[in-house]
């Protein structure tokens, strides 16, 4: 079937931070400071774990940002030679998932259930009708009548330690190739040191969270297309494929609020501490003010504002796709015009001090320009405070969408989210039994995600202040 690419605003800027990642990696491992103090952080078998999980987390959100338009079949009397598309928007994972999007149950069900989670009136084949629990049409469906639950999982799941050691083995005959390319010694030998934990960076936690990431992976694969891991939500939606498709929105969160957010942290700052006077003054009174108001009252006037222009103008949108991610990308500006604050103010108080020290003032006194002063001498003196605080913030921020999307003022319903999922899992906790597995699921997540960033924010905190 032909496909039609499809390219929203948030695919654009995840597709440039890409690129930029690349780039400031490429910088940095050209300038001897950034090396050494990067090499500090992969020294931290901690902070390479959490690293790898992230990697995880990025590959799920850039396949879900690869988005696409399915051609539709030709009608009752068109041309095979006119091509329509669907007005659905897909995405690359959406295909590798489409097991777990096209197989909907007609309500809620439980992990690995067989029956749907509440009682119906069904019709019995020999005539007359009871109340019981419907067989799903989907999930556990190729079990007969007696057969083992548990006998089935454990057959399925048989091989999956040997992919996973399989992916392990791989990752490890690459990373000796490359350690015996640097250190001039044989792959042997430095396979023996890998799994010793003797190399320069530590490649034995890269390698256990590669097996059990491989390990998860590969059980999805060989459960998600027979059952429901996660169970299903009240429309019959697989809530592993919700929570998959939440990552994305996750990541846009925490990564394009904060590229909107530098811009004026870092110049209204450093020109507030450098330069004084009545500069100074202004960027503390907006700074200030801005901290006087309470920000869920600031965000949810602006998302409000925000979603009437974008009911008024329908016509700015050819599918809902557009439509919702305007949203989104609505609420990270609105987030990082919001959050630019708190950096401001530690830019400005590191400038004050940087601004009096001997280096700038022979600067200044040679005749250099302002301007060259703050590219030369500032600005690379107060990065380290703008990376330890993007590394801090994004968990934060991720955290701060599920609570705007609980409160309804976050993104747009259409959106998978974690904030989505939380908020109609609100009303399935007064469910009697309680309908859990949506909350957890979306729990377990947002805390590999959340753990990972932070405590990959504790070893570059470490790694880049001086002060440590």
């Amino acid at each position: 079937m032909s496909l039609q690419p499809v390219l929203l605003p948030t695919d654009l800027l995840i597709f440039v931070l890409v690129l930029a990642a690349a780039a400031l990696a490429l910088r940095a491992s050209r300038h001897a400071p950034s090396r050494e103090a990067w090499r500090r952080v992969g020294r931290r078998p901690v902070a390479m774990a959490a690293a790898t999980v992230l990697l995880a987390f990025a590959a799920v959100g850039f396949l879900d940002s690869l988005h696409y338009r399915e051609q539709l079949p030709p009608g009752p009397g068109e041309a095979a030679a006119k091509r329509q598309y669907s007005s659905e928007v897909l995405s690359a994972l959406d295909a590798l998932l489409a097991p777990l999007r096209l197989q909907t149950e007609k309500t809620y069900s439980a992990p690995f259930a067989r029956e749907l989670f509440q009682r119906e009136v069904v019709e019995l084949p020999g005539g007359g009708q009871a109340r019981t629990y419907p067989r799903l049409v989907y999930g556990a469906r190729h079990l007969l009548a007696g057969s083992s639950l548990l006998a089935d999982l454990a057959g399925r799941l048989a091989w999956t330690p040997f992919a996973a050691l399989a992916a392990s083995g791989l990752l490890l005959l690459a990373l000796a190739v490359a350690v015996a390319r640097g250190r001039r010694c044989r792959p042997g030998e430095a396979i023996r040191l890998i799994l010793a934990g003797r190399t320069a960076l530590a490649w034995r936690a890269v390698l256990i969270v590669l097996f059990l990431v491989a390990l998860l992976a590969a059980a999805g694969v060989a459960l998600a297309s027979h059952y429901h891991v996660f169970g299903t939500d009240k429309v019959g939606q697989d809530v592993l494929y919700l929570s998959l498709k939440s990552v994305r929105t996750g990541l846009v969160i925490g990564t394009l609020t904060t590229l909107i957010m530098l811009p004026f942290a870092v110049a209204l700052g450093i020109a507030a501490g450098y330069l004084g006077g009545w500069v100074d003054d202004v960027v503390q009174y907006v700074y200030t003010v801005l901290n006087s108001i309470p920000s869920v009252l600031l965000i949810a006037a602006a998302v409000l504002m925000m979603q009437v222009a974008i009911d008024t103008h329908q016509q700015w949108f050819d599918t809902a796709a557009q439509r919702s991610d305007a949203r989104l990308l609505a609420l990270c500006a609105i987030l990082g015009i919001t959050s630019w604050t708190g950096l401001c103010r530690l830019l400005r108080g590191e400038t004050l001090k940087l601004r009096e020290l001997d280096y700038v003032q022979a600067a200044r006194a040679f005749g250099a320009s302002t301007a060259a002063i703050l590219r030369r001498h500032i600005l690379p003196n107060v990065m380290h405070i703008v990376l330890i605080t993007v590394v801090l913030d994004f968990s934060g921020l991720v955290l701060a969408e599920a609570v705007l999307s609980y409160v309804g003022i976050g993104v747009d319903p259409t959106t998978i989210s974690f904030g989505t999922m939380i908020n109609m899992a609100r009303a399935e906790l007064a469910r009697e039994p309680v309908v859990w597995w949506s909350l957890a699921a979306a729990f377990i997540f947002m805390l590999v995600l959340v753990l990972s960033a932070n405590l990959l924010a504790d070893a570059v905190r470490d790694a880049f202040d001086p002060r440590q």
